[in-house]
C-alpha cells in the first residue's frame, strides 16, 4: 500500500472530510492553525516564512528574541517532562509561558528506548500512553507541535522488511493522530539521513508514509539538512506541498546555522515558494551557536528566500523598544487559547 503512495501520494488535508478536520481543530481549542498548517501569517504579507524559530534553551529566550528570532524549539524531555509527575511540570509550565519567546515546537520526542514505533519490538500502546502526556502538556504551555523523528524509535534490526516497517508507521499514526486532534496540537514527522539511521531516510519515502496515514495532525517536516545528505531533490518539496507544516534547516558540513559556511539553499526556497509554502522555518544546527551566527543564520534564511520568493523586503529587522531590547514575536505567549 505505501510503496504505491511513492508516486502517487494519498488524498491531502484539504480533502480530507470537512466534519473530520473540524472536529479536531475544535477539540484543541482556538489554535493559530493557519499558522500550523503553513498558512501565511496575516500580520506580515510581505514575509516569506511566517516565522523564524531555532532549536535552543529557553534560557536564551531573550537573546534570540534580539537576534530575531520569534519562537523556540525545545526538548520535550526537558520542558513537558513526561515521565514526571505533575509538580515537577507545573514550573516549567510557568517558566515557559512567562519566557521571552514562545516555545511553539518540541523534538527529542521518543527518546526512551522503550518507545519503539517499528520493528519485531515495536510497542504502539506504550507510545500511544506517553504521547497523551506529552499532547496534553505540550497545549498546556501553549505549544502547537511535536517533531516525530528520533532515529532510534524507529530503526530497523537487520532482516526487517521496509514494507512491514511501512504498515506498522502507518498504523501508529494513525491512531496518533486522533489523540493530537483532541488536545489541539500537530506532529511533524521528519526524515533521517542514512548516516543517522536506517528508516525513512528519503523525503519521498516519508511522504508516502505521512499521506498514507492521512491524518489532519500528522504532517510532514521538511528538514533540507537532511534532504540535502539524501540528495533529494527540491523538486519532492513541490509533491508534498499539501502536506508539509514546517521547515528545518542547517548548513551540510558542519550542521551550522545557515550564512556560517554560506551553503546555498535557494534551490529548496524556491520550490517552497513554488509549492506555496508560506509557514515557518527552524534552524537546528549542532555546531556554532554563538549568538552572531545565529543573527547571520536569521538574516541568510531572510535574504535567500527573499531572492528567489521575489518578495523585495522579506522581514524587517527586529524593533526596539524604549531600552534598546529587540521586541519579537512576544504576542503567543500571552494568548489566551
Amino acid at each position: 500500500m505505501v510503496k504505491a503512495m511513492s508516486d502517487s501520494v494519498a488524498k491531502s488535508p484539504a480533502e480530507l472530510t470537512r466534519r473530520r478536520f473540524l472536529t479536531g481543530a475544535a477539540a484543541g481549542g482556538a489554535l493559530c492553525w493557519s499558522h500550523r498548517l503553513g498558512g501565511a501569517s496575516p500580520a506580515t504579507p510581505a514575509r516569506f516564512f511566517s516565522q523564524l524559530g531555532i532549536v535552543a534553551p529557553l534560557e536564551r529566550a531573550a537573546e534570540i528574541r534580539a537576534c530575531g528570532g520569534d519562537y523556540l524549539i525545545e526538548a520535550v524531555a526537558r520542558i513537558l517532562v513526561p515521565d514526571k509527575p505533575e509538580a515537577e511540570f507545573a514550573p516549567w509550565r510557568e517558566r515557559v509561558l512567562n519566557s521571552e519567546l514562545p516555545a511553539l515546537g518540541c523534538n527529542y520526542f521518543l527518546r526512551d528506548p522503550r518507545l519503539r514505533c517499528a520493528g519485531p519490538d515495536a510497542d504502539h500502546p506504550r507510545v500511544l500512553a506517553f504521547a497523551e502526556i506529552v499532547f496534553r502538556r505540550l497545549r498546556e504551555i501553549r505549544g502547537e507541535y511535536v517533531v516525530l523523528g528520533n532515529c532510534g524509535s524507529r530503526r530497523l534490526p537487520p532482516g526487517w522488511p521496509k514494507e512491514k516497517a511501512d504498515e506498522q508507521s502507518v498504523a501508529l499514526l494513525q491512531a496518533m493522530g486522533p489523540l493530537a486532534a483532541r488536545h489541539g496540537v500537530m506532529v511533524a514527522v521528519e526524515q533521517f539521513n542514512r548516516a543517522e539511521c536506517n528508516y525513512l531516510n528519503h523525503f519521498s519515502e516519508l511522504l508516502a508514509v505521512v499521506s498514507a496515514a492521512s491524518q489532519p495532525n500528522i504532517r510532514v517536516l521538511a528538514d533540507l539538512y537532511h534532504m540535502i545528505q539524501m540528495d533529494d531533490p527540491p523538486a519532492d518539496l513541490g509533491r508534498g506541498r499539501e502536506w508539509i507544516s514546517m521547515v528545518e534547516i542547517a548548513e551540510k558540513e558542519k550542521r551550522t546555522a545557515p550564512g556560517v559556511v554560506g551553503d546555498n539553499f535557494r534551490p529548496y526556497f524556491a520550490a517552497l515558494a513554488e509549492a506555496g509554502y508560506r509557514g515557518r522555518i527552524g534552524i537546528e544546527a549542532f555546531a556554532g551557536l554563538e549568538t552572531a551566527n545565529i543573527r547571520k543564520g536569521f538574516a541568510e534564511i531572510v535574504r535567500q528566500s527573499a531572492e528567489v520568493s521575489g518578495i523585495r523586503s522579506c522581514r524587517k529587522p527586529p524593533r526596539s523598544d524604549r531600552n534598546g531590547a529587540s521586541v519579537g514575536f512576544a504576542s503567543i505567549r500571552r494568548r489566551t487559547g
